[in-house]
């Protein structure tokens, strides 16, 4: 492995002849004509074709209560998979609904009947409220920021740190504002960072004081059964940690089969106390005649059990760890030691976040798209797309065959290193060249 001393501590001459080495590098890499897209965490062929047998399935037309699931009802989804669900998620199937392919749609729609209905323990709808806040950990995920973005509600960010999201700075935001109604937690291999929530921090979001009545912690354990190693984080269970502490409603759970079986003829399920099972069905029920179960009953005799979901997912890792293990390798042979990157090494999950110098990494997104390297823009984990220190990066390796991702990964640590020595260069005293602005 190649040891690299750090740039900073370079002479002019030494970090002027780095320069010219990274720009020959990205000349080369560009003539080499890539075309690979990384901007997306999508399942790859492999993945997809581990779930094939759905294409068979359901066997029968009729669930195991022996009710016709071609027909109307069962609003709550099939008990048969509620149950798997319940035990993957620790909780019981009388607080889980089973509901389409998209988890996202569920969120959508839980935000959309707190805005016009108001929640279990709202004061009112949140429409008559004069201000809404959420606390948002970053990085984190772009299509929850996008989402409330829509809604016109404003996002307060925090750090996403080693085991969650800063709680000091939450506890402190959420005290005594009541227009902060809730926050957004990635509880297992967090998008983009891998983080996986701690217990600590769960009973401290499930216990904290709030000044909003129903200020809610939207739990979107969307990446709860993706683990990349031997050591699978167990996800706090939120919600009887939130029961046990007196806010039984705090919590509101959601995940699905999007990144298990197909994205787009999945399952998706939310879990959540009594109370709000019931509210959130109540409102379901005037614009549903029922989820489709027959594709419920499809995933049941899949699966067959949680212990079938979990032995699926051993099959994801197979496919997908070596692509993380290229990232490292990659990024840790082109940039190990220059001291202008850092990235995760996450042991779940779908991404890997990736933080570059202070105020280049949108250069580094655009110099990957000139060399045939699509990435996600820089900043997407971040609320309206806007990193302040222009330095993050959430890189997307699963899609792309092995091959593409160890030379995509390359191709992004030379991006790196040029961005880098550009900018480093362009501090130096003596010169003229001007800096990236990080804002």
């Amino acid at each position: 492995m190649t040891t690299h001393a750090a740039l900073a501590s370079l002479s002019a001459d030494e970090l002027a002849s780095f320069l010219s080495d990274q720009q020959r590098a990205y000349a080369e890499l560009r003539a080499g004509g890539l075309r690979l897209d990384l901007t997306r965490g999508k399942p790859s062929a492999a993945q997809l074709d581990l779930s094939n047998a759905l294409l068979t399935l359901p066997t029968t037309t009729k669930d195991r209560a022996g009710v016709d699931v071609r027909n109307y009802g069962g609003l709550a989804g099939l008990v048969e998979l509620r149950e798997i669900f319940a035990e993957l998620l620790s909780t019981s199937a009388e607080q889980v609904v089973a509901g389409g392919n998209s988890s996202l749609s569920m969120m959508y729609s839980t935000i959309v009947d707190f805005i016009i209905q108001g929640g279990v323990e709202s004061p009112r709808p949140w429409s008559q409220e004069e201000t809404v806040k959420f606390v948002c950990p970053v990085p984190g995920y772009d299509r929850h920021f996008s989402m409330l973005a829509s809604f016109g509600i404003e996002m307060v960010t925090v750090a996403m740190n080693d085991d969650g999201p800063d709680m000091d700075a939450v506890e402190a935001l959420v005290r005594d504002d009541a227009s902060v109604k809730g926050i957004w937690v990635v509880p297992t291999y967090a998008n983009p960072s891998g983080v996986v929530v701690s217990q600590e921090v769960a009973a401290r979001l499930a216990a904290m004081p709030a000044a909003a009545p129903d200020f809610t912690i939207f739990w979107d354990n969307a990446y709860a059964f993706h683990h990349l190693t031997d050591h699978e984080a167990k996800s706090a269970d939120i919600i009887t940690l939130a029961a046990a502490s007196g806010h039984p409603n705090r919590p509101i759970m959601f995940a699905s089969t999007s990144k298990i079986t197909y994205a787009g003829a999945g399952v998706a399920v939310l879990a959540a106390s009594p109370d709000n099972v019931a509210w959130y069905l109540r409102h379901l029920s005037m614009g549903s005649i029922g989820p489709d179960k027959v594709n419920q009953l499809r995933h049941v005799e899949l699966f067959t059990n949680a212990d079938g979901v979990r032995a699926h997912m051993h099959g994801h890792r197979q496919i997908i760890a070596p692509k993380f293990q290229a990232v490292h390798d990659a990024l840790t042979a082109g940039l190990d030691g220059l001291g202008i990157a850092t990235w995760s090494n996450p042991t779940g999950g779908y991404f890997v976040n990736l933080d570059v110098l202070d105020g280049t990494a949108a250069h580094v997104v655009a110099l990957a798209k000139e060399a045939g390297i699509a990435l996600t823009p820089a900043g997407s984990s971040f609320p309206h797309g806007h990193d302040p220190r222009d330095r993050n990066i959430r890189l997307a390796p699963t899609f792309p065959v092995l091959e593409e991702v160890r030379a995509a990964m390359a191709g992004v640590a030379t991006c790196v290193a040029l961005a880098a020595a550009e900018q480093l260069t362009a501090q130096r005293p003596g010169t003229d060249a001007a800096l990236p602005d990080p804002e």
